[in-house]
């Protein structure tokens, strides 16, 4: 590309904000020109508007530190500097709805890392190597909202990354019944150690909202755009049933899972199942779309947080322990990113492939 598409992050200075201005450091495709954050972050520069607040391992990077940041709420104002947005706000579900829509409603395309419009009927909820032919009701939408070039798009929650690829891998076997229990990183509340001290060697076997999150969430992503209603419909041939653990790990989240088949796959099918799996990103070669997208760990202790996370850049998946279970089928042990693929990875992929399918481009 001769010139890269200017990005404005909405919320830029929260966790996954900064995640994404870090992910889009040297992105060959997109180039971050704008950051809007609430008021009381507004008028200063972003370094002197996160100060002490910078919660990655690498170094803010410098193209940003002088960068004023604006007011979010300045719809406008700040859609107007920039060919589209991702979206990471703190606000409550309503006021992100409306203010991920305003922003569409200016012709500026929205990739959402927000919860808030994962159930509207018309936005697609993508993760671009399983469902990329969901970005279709961005048609639908646009006609909703009255737009031709804006749109919200969405990634789906951080928990179901670490098994709904394998279970999408596993298809061809037709899994109907799956129990689903995640060990969730503390990062994926927006917190570290330092801002959360009781979670060291501690365990909360609650998240609000998750286990509904878990259980619902992918099976949209398996379902398939109804052209006359103009909206995804879900799967429901498969049914799930989850519960989520707050666990003292900075990053990563690991699932333990459960599947009865209606076919009954044997090891190797379902190792060669996840070895092979690849999609649309893989074939476009999209910048951010790891190499191989399922790797399987063949050692009984694999996968680990410590030895597995940062797979492919964090955009890959870890499984291991496949093994024949006395209640279920089978069973297994999932591991993924939950800020790079279940969170601001994510949604650079997600824009990389509407990039690649003509949806979002240069105003």
């Amino acid at each position: 590309m001769s010139e890269k598409l200017k990005v404005g992050i909405l919320g830029g200075t929260g966790m996954v904000g900064q995640r994404f201005i870090s992910l889009l450091e040297n992105h060959p495709w997109f180039e971050v020109v704008t950051i809007a954050a609430s008021p009381r972050s507004a008028g200063k520069t972003y370094e002197e508007a996160v100060g002490d607040r910078w919660k990655l391992e690498t170094p803010m990077p410098e193209a940003v530190k002088k960068i004023v940041v604006r007011n979010v709420n300045e719809v406008e104002a700040v859609a107007s500097t920039v060919d589209f947005v991702f979206s990471a706000v703190d606000m409550s579900k309503d006021e992100i709805k409306a203010i991920e829509e305003a922003y569409a409603k200016t012709e500026t395309p929205v990739v959402s890392n927000n919860s808030a419009h994962r159930w509207t009927p018309d936005v697609p909820m993508v993760v671009p190597e399983i469902n990329p032919e969901h970005t279709k009701v961005i048609d639908f939408q646009r006609k909703r909202l009255g737009t031709t070039r804006g749109f919200v798009a969405v990634k789906p929650n951080c928990s179901i990354q670490s098994y709904a690829p394998v279970l999408t891998a596993w298809k061809e076997f037709e899994p109907y019944e799956v129990v689903a229990t995640t060990y969730q990183a503390i990062s994926g509340a927006g917190k570290t150690f330092k801002d959360w001290p009781e979670m060291m060697g501690n365990i909360i076997p609650f998240i609000s909202g998750e286990e509904e999150k878990s259980e619902k969430e992918p099976l949209r992503i398996w379902g398939y755009v109804d052209e006359e209603k103009g909206e995804i419909v879900p799967d429901d041939s498969i049914t799930i049933t989850s519960q989520c653990i707050r666990v003292p790990v900075l990053n990563g989240h690991t699932a333990a899972v459960f599947v009865k088949f209606k076919k009954q796959p044997t090891k190797e099918q379902l190792i060669k199942a996840l070895e092979d799996y690849s999609g649309e990103p893989q074939k476009l070669g999209l910048p951010s779309a790891p190499k191989q997208f399922i790797q399987y760990l063949t050692d009984d202790n694999r996968p680990q947080v410590n030895l597995d996370v940062n797979y492919e850049n964090g955009m890959g998946i870890s499984v291991g322990r496949i093994r024949e279970d006395s209640i279920y089928d089978w069973k297994f042990v999932g591991l993924s990113h939950n800020t790079l693929r279940g969170a601001a990875g994510g949604a650079v992929l997600c824009a990389e492939l509407l990039k690649a399918q003509g949806y979002i481009s240069a105003k």
